[in-house]
């Protein structure tokens, strides 16, 4: 008897397709990242349409085809490495937004469900990760457009991915879990042979936990850390005034949301945008306003994140 192929909602938590206002919006909102966005979004651009470079090429450059060629032919696979609540994850969901209206095509980004590790039984990984692909490969295809750009793109998105493709130099691995990491290289590899309108992108807080075969793959590793001062500010900024801080109040707090003697890091990007905020307005709501004062002594009594301890 032969074996189910698995489903797509089995697969994919839910399809985003952009371009869409609400991530449009969200990103928009992941101040302190611009770096990140900006080259994120250069490098999915080239991955998944490649007449851009090939137009740019042809304006500046004539006679670079071999350059042009290195470029195109780099993997079809981008890894965000950072620390827990640095945006990586959310700048992975909501870039495609910013890649859809600047090469003015639809772009669909599959988020592959955790639960496609399986329950353990032979084989099973392996083949959740080659139907992922099949999935993502189908939609691809169709979108291919062998006289110049793509008329659309699909990315496909692997959050936590230190769950799938730990390095298969670890003596205590099982060989279902090197299986399924040869699966994904197989998929990554069919991606870019086949010269789709397709990438992938992976999330890890663990990079050093990756197979080196997929790290060699990726076309580049952005590095995610937490806010400096200057970042906090611009998190925290726009909110604070609207609550009636002055530039010496909101100074004060920018302060209290880093490192410090008691400390070695200082809050994440989530820490401040989703605790601290929620906490302030919590705090007062529904009886009274809030103050700086009260703002200020939130924020000291908060506790930031534990930075992630990498143990291997």
């Amino acid at each position: 008897m032969s074996e189910i192929k698995p489903n797509f909602d089995e697969l994919f938590e839910r399809v985003i397709t952009y371009p869409d206002s609400e991530f449009q919006e969200r990103l928009s909102e992941l101040v302190g990242l611009e770096d990140q966005k900006a080259r994120l979004t250069k490098i999915l651009s080239l991955l998944v349409n490649p007449s851009g470079i090939e137009n740019w090429v042809k304006k500046y450059h004539k006679d670079a085809t071999k350059v042009v060629n290195l470029v195109l032919k780099r993997p079809p696979l981008v890894v965000l490495e950072g620390d827990v609540g640095s945006g990586k994850s959310e700048l992975a969901t909501t870039i495609g937004d910013a890649v859809a209206r600047q090469e003015k095509i639809e772009i669909s980004l599959l988020p592959l469900s955790l639960s496609t590790r399986g329950e353990g039984r032979v084989g099973q990984m392996t083949k959740l990760i080659s139907t992922a692909f099949d999935y993502t490969i189908e939609r691809a295809e169709k979108l291919k457009n062998k006289a110049g750009g793509a008329r659309g793109a699909v990315i496909l998105l692997v959050d936590e991915a230190d769950a799938l493709t730990q390095s298969r130099e670890n003596a205590q691995m099982h060989h279902e879990d090197k299986a399924g990491v040869n699966a994904f290289i197989r998929g990554v590899d069919r991606i870019g042979n086949g010269k789709l309108p397709a990438a992938v992108i992976m999330c890890t807080n663990r990079l050093s936990a990756l197979d080196p075969a997929v790290k060699r793959r990726a076309a580049d590793i952005l590095k995610f850390g937490r806010p400096n001062e200057e970042q906090r500010l611009s998190v925290l900024k726009d909110s604070f005034q609207e609550l009636g801080l002055d530039e010496k109040q909101l100074k004060k707090v920018v302060l209290a949301t880093g490192e410090n003697s008691n400390r070695e890091y200082g809050f994440t990007y989530s820490d401040l945008t989703q605790r601290l905020i929620p906490a302030i307005i919590l705090d007062a709501y529904p009886n009274s306003p809030v103050t700086a004062e009260r703002i200020l002594e939130i924020t000291i009594n908060m506790q930031p994140t534990p930075p992630f301890q990498d143990k291997i």
